[in-house]
């Protein structure tokens, strides 16, 4: 195992930040990125990935790793700082207000540019030419913001690899992932033998997120040059919500670490028997398909359904009280779908999302993400 610092370009004086990776097994042409905490506060991956680093060392201990894999358990010390009187805000930068998975740079028109002049008529050159290019574009492309220096370190290591992995956690709810169509049938078996409830599929899901741009260069080139050169197999990428923010235990972190694992073994990552498939919980439908809930006016939140249940159209699934003027307004479903997450809080502010359901059908079009 390598450790290795990345100094972050300091925002002010005094505050050097830096972020700190792992590297396992040789240098390989087939590389595998996983990070945790790219919202500082979502901190069940941070558990999960302090195992992965036991079982990783492990396997490069008894030379099982068949691939490179680069592991940084906290992805944003950014976000690890951000703390006001004992709440940590760990989604939006406090300086800029900007959700730190969003606005990842797009790569791929002036990976292009470059590559079209030195591609050849082999695949596995042109993945070490892809990868050569991807770093010069940010040794030559230089933040000016801590933010932005946050966002190109974690982005130089992740997006040369095959398979990326985001580890998330939303508000409450259940075990979900978002990947991209194309990735699906690599990613199918995480999805298993996690438990994943929610699949949702985009290939565009808008916003520019960490898991969307890191696949970005290879799916660009691809549409641009795929019909001149024999390209390589583009990045998978996969964001995985593991549950909500406080479903952070000993138990839950190694039961989660070993489906990774098992998932590596299985797409052929790391040597061994791959265990059996389990069953998968529900099958991958359109992010589109999902239906936003909000409020329309503030008050209590008074849940009426539980996360993991089928909501039907027209059902309530919470109603927001206002106790001054005893309004009771039901937060009605329109689509339906399975109860996937909800806001941890129980006080609503006007417009607020409460609720997200994920249907089988889209209903959405634009930006699809939460905002």
């Amino acid at each position: 195992m390598q450790q290795c610092q990345h100094p972050l370009l300091s925002a002010s004086l005094g505050t050097q930040r830096e972020i700190i990776s792992y590297h396992y097994g040789e240098q390989a042409s087939c590389q595998v990125y996983i990070q945790a905490a790219l919202h500082g506060d979502e901190l069940p991956g941070v558990a999960v990935a302090w195992y992965l680093k036991k079982k990783f060392s492990e396997l490069e201990a008894a030379g099982r790793l068949k691939a490179r894999i680069t592991l940084v358990p906290v992805a944003n010390p950014l976000a690890l700082g951000q703390h006001w009187h004992g709440t940590h805000l760990g989604r939006f930068d406090t300086h800029s207000g900007q959700d730190f998975n969003r606005q990842f740079p797009s790569l791929g028109p002036d990976l292009t540019k470059t590559l079209a002049k030195v591609l050849t008529q082999d695949a596995e050159q042109n993945r070490r030419l892809i990868r050569e290019a991807i770093n010069h574009y940010f040794d030559t492309h230089h933040p000016v913001t801590e933010l932005e220096s946050q966002r190109h370190t974690l982005m130089r290591m992740a997006c040369q690899a095959d398979l990326m992995i985001d580890l998330h956690c939303d508000w409450e709810a259940t075990t979900h992932l978002y990947t991209t169509p194309q990735a699906w049938p690599d990613i199918e078996p995480l999805a298993r033998y996690l438990g994943s409830e929610v699949q949702l599929m985009a290939e565009i899901s808008g916003g520019e997120p960490f898991d969307e741009a890191c696949c970005e260069p290879w799916q660009y080139l691809q549409r641009t040059l795929g019909d001149r050169f024999p390209l390589p197999q583009g990045l998978k990428p996969v964001t995985l919500e593991l549950r909500g923010v406080m479903d952070v235990s000993h138990a839950q972190a190694e039961e989660d670490a070993d489906a990774i694992v098992k998932a590596l073994i299985k797409g052929g990552y790391i040597a061994g028997a791959a265990t059996a498939l389990p069953p998968l919980v529900n099958p991958a439908v359109p992010l589109a398909a999902c239906e936003y809930i909000s409020s329309p006016h503030s008050g209590v939140i008074l849940h009426r359904r539980r996360i993991g249940e089928w909501i039907n159209p027209g059902e309530v699934v919470a109603d927001i009280l206002d106790p001054l003027t005893d309004k009771l307004t039901p937060l009605v479903a329109e689509h339906g779908g399975l109860l996937y997450a909800r806001h941890w809080v129980r006080f609503a502010t006007a417009g607020m999302l409460i609720v997200r359901l994920a249907g089988t059908d889209a209903v959405r079009e634009g930006n699809l993400l939460v905002p």
